[in-house]
């Protein structure tokens, strides 16, 4: 499951049994030799989607980590770059490691639920973070995503489509959510991060009541499940014009 670069059992643990913040800080190191980082598949089958889309001005990578978003939105931005992040570990990687061509890159320490920034942005992408956000805490999240686009402007995420209930990857998934319940249940700070949190169909609606205008795109790359719907869907937000 992890590369011998990723981090040992032991440091998982104790990340596991800090805050997400100081977890993140611990694990930013070696978080690019995980399986919780975003496959390059998928971010460039994102970045296909998005040339056909764009081209956008400025970008911001919302809970950017190490910055693989970042390498998403310079292909596709003519502005600037920003990546947002509030773990100072992930960011101080993200400098070193992520220097893409093109638009200059920013690098902003920020909650996402309380985002520091004007309406200045074409386009906002966001990978693999949304486990990190509790149910209640999303319409805030996404309320923030539009104060910082400018009309017309879109918050796109990809959506792996969830396994089948019963399957063995829906028993993993369900049992690590039943373990961070527990450790949660019993161990201060809480360390939230749940697979099973972010439902796509909730999220759509909160989507829809914080203004923005979803569609759904297919991305071919992956292909479709047995029943014909896709494997992996894109989500496009738009903030209305008008």
């Amino acid at each position: 499951m992890f590369s011998p670069e990723g981090p040992s059992l032991r440091e998982l643990a104790v990340q596991a049994l800090s805050s997400v913040e100081r977890g993140y800080d611990l694990l930013a190191p070696k978080f690019d030799h995980t399986p919780f980082r975003t496959s390059e598949s998928v971010l460039d089958a994102t970045a296909s989607a998005l040339r056909r889309m764009g081209p956008f001005d400025a970008g911001l990578d919302l809970c950017c980590g190490t910055g693989a978003g970042v390498g998403v939105l310079s292909r596709v931005c003519r502005g600037g770059v920003t990546g947002v992040d509030f773990s100072a570990g992930m960011l101080a990687v993200a400098r070193e490691r992520t220097r893409p061509a093109g638009p200059p890159v920013a690098w902003v320490r920020a909650d996402a639920r309380a985002l520091p920034f004007r309406p200045v942005f074409d386009l906002v992408v966001s990978f693999g973070a949304f486990g990190h956000f509790l149910p209640r805490e999303v319409p805030g999240l996404f309320a923030q995503v539009r104060s910082v686009l400018r009309p017309g402007g879109r918050f796109v995420f990809p959506v792996v489509a969830p396994p089948r209930p019963g399957s063995p990857e829906y028993m993993v998934l369900l049992g690590f959510d039943a373990v961070m319940r527990v450790r949660n249940a019993v161990w201060r700070p809480p360390f939230v991060m749940y697979y099973r949190a972010f439902r796509f169909g909730a999220a759509r609606r909160e989507l829809a009541r914080a203004g923005f205008r979803v569609e759904l795109l297919p991305l071919p790359e992956f292909g479709r499940r047995r029943d014909g719907s896709p494997r992996v869907r894109l989500v496009v937000a738009e903030r209305p014009r008008a």
